[in-house]
């Protein structure tokens, strides 16, 4: 099956469906959203581990075009994410754009319009593409020895199996990041042990979390502006936390005496508290909040070992200082792909340019939204875009509003095709390593899943949001040059 279409979003989660409203408001009426899954949600479509949640206050993650004011929590669960998500997909009649089951196999600049198959085989031909696909759903589970011998249930927290009960089970946890901190505590209610095999221990602190009362809601709900004016004190106490990262003595110090505080409250055992106590600078790896990680652990069925797996026997997880643990269930907390995700994707620009060659020297986007060499191709969360501080929704929008207004110019000055200008391309992305060289992310003692693999900070953001939103206000067309057209497909 053939479809000619203007644009076509590869993803519908928060970044297609934010990308959608704003094409359609520049007068982009000849939109598809191309979805691998069966209904739309991203993140909180995949995750469905037990305690899964936002770890941004609920309205400030959330589209500034259509605040919620019936924000069960403060912090609000994944389901109720997104039924969000879906309750905006309904009132905007964005469900008519989306083709379910219906997953990227690959794209091809054919000179003037992008050609994209699909899995089952259909073909598109667009003028525009935007990739949206975010990042934390393709689960990464690493090579262990041994693993695919384990006899019990073995599961991802990505693709958590609901059909095993956990209760009384002997639970092996690998990984101690930010989906661990949420499902642990959960299973540890019911499960007869737990084990968490623990590489480097986080920081994690406490959260202002709680249900938001129903007399509060309907005030919500009838006053519009009170939602809008928490969301901006949300904003700005967020946005002080980049003090942290960027290593101010005052900020970095309050930070730590919270979560000194936390753990000590809660963990009594002075060697407990050492295996805990992360060994790199606050800010190095994603800070945690929850306010249930440090009185889980100091339960009697729970146990931390503080080194990695080495290898796994049979129903023996064998730890790399040799402790042994035999084990009903195991789960991986393991993460997900992240600095590759988009690269691996089969998608070719001019001249036979794969996104793959354009990269392998590590991910670069200009702007962290257009790749030179791709004409009409955006990336919503593309490199440098990510977020240590605070809500990556905000990091969209600022994206999306930069390439509507960048198609409004194209239409007015006539231009069919464009690609960013491959020199300040470069600049950019010199800028930001250089940003990041002796930043605690680069420089914090830690790795983590913001590196890639020659340890390069290609992921995050490393200014304030601020400041982001407004080098993208200031952005337009002059960052851009047209692309060369050629004779193509139709």
């Amino acid at each position: 099956m053939h479809h000619k279409i203007e644009m076509l979003i590869v993803g519908a989660g928060f970044a297609g469906l934010t990308m959608a409203l704003e094409a359609r408001k520049r007068g982009i009426k000849d939109i598809a959203i191309l979805e691998k899954a069966d209904d739309i949600g991203g993140t909180w479509r995949e995750n469905t581990y037990p305690g899964v949640a936002c770890d941004v206050p609920s309205h400030l993650y959330s589209m500034a075009t259509h605040l919620n004011p019936h924000w069960s929590r403060a912090y609000a669960g994944g389901a109720e994410i997104q039924a969000y998500l879906q309750n905006v997909a309904r009132q905007e009649g964005l469900y008519d754009l989306c083709h379910f089951g219906q997953e990227l196999k690959s794209a091809r600049w054919d000179g003037t319009r992008w050609q994209v198959e699909t899995m089952d085989g259909q073909h598109w031909s667009a003028r525009f593409l935007v990739s949206a696909i975010g990042a934390l759903h393709y689960p990464s589970i690493p090579d262990i020895p041994g693993a695919d011998g384990f006899p019990g249930p073995s599961f991802h927290s990505a693709e958590w199996n609901h059909d095993v009960d956990l209760t009384g089970k002997r639970v092996a946890v690998v990984g101690t990041g930010a989906s661990a901190v949420q499902f642990v505590p959960e299973i540890a209610k019911i499960a007869g042990h737990v084990t968490i095999f623990q590489r480097s221990a986080p920081y994690v602190m406490p959260r202002p979390d709680g249900p938001i009362s129903p007399w509060l809601r309907s005030l919500y709900a009838r006053f519009p502006i009170l939602p809008r004016i928490r969301r901006k004190l949300i904003f700005m106490i967020f946005e002080f936390r980049h003090r942290v990262f960027r290593g101010e003595e005052r900020a970095v110090n309050f930070a730590l005496k919270m979560w000194r505080k936390t753990l000590e409250r809660a963990i009594t055992d002075p060697a407990e508290r050492r295996i805990l106590t992360p060994d790199y600078r606050i800010g190095c790896k994603r800070i945690l909040s929850s306010n249930d990680w440090y009185p889980t652990l100091a339960r009697d069925n729970v146990s931390v070992v503080p080194k990695g797996v080495a290898r796994i026997e049979g129903d023996t997880v064998i730890a790399a200082d040799g402790t042994r643990t035999k084990a009903d269930v195991l789960i991986w907390g393991t993460g997900f792909h992240v600095t590759d995700v988009v690269e691996r994707l089969d998608i070719t620009g001019t001249d036979g340019l794969t996104l793959r060659s354009a990269w392998s020297d590590g991910m670069c986007a200009h702007l962290g939204t257009a790749v030179a060499g791709f004409p009409n191709f955006f990336l919503l969360l593309g490199p440098h875009t990510g977020l240590g501080h605070n809500s990556v929704v905000l990091m969209i929008e600022a994206q999306v509003g930069h390439i509507g207004r960048v198609l409004s110019e194209m239409q007015r000055e006539g231009l069919s095709a464009i690609t960013p200008d491959a020199a300040k391309q470069a600049a950019f992305t010199r800028e930001m390593h250089g940003r990041h060289a002796d930043g605690v992310w680069q420089a914090g003692g830690c790795t983590s899943w913001y590196m890639d693999a020659e340890g390069r900070n290609t992921t995050l953001w490393p200014g304030t949001v601020a400041e982001f939103q407004k080098r993208m206000a200031q952005s337009g067309l002059e960052q851009y040059r047209p692309a060369a057209l050629g004779n193509g497909e139709n």
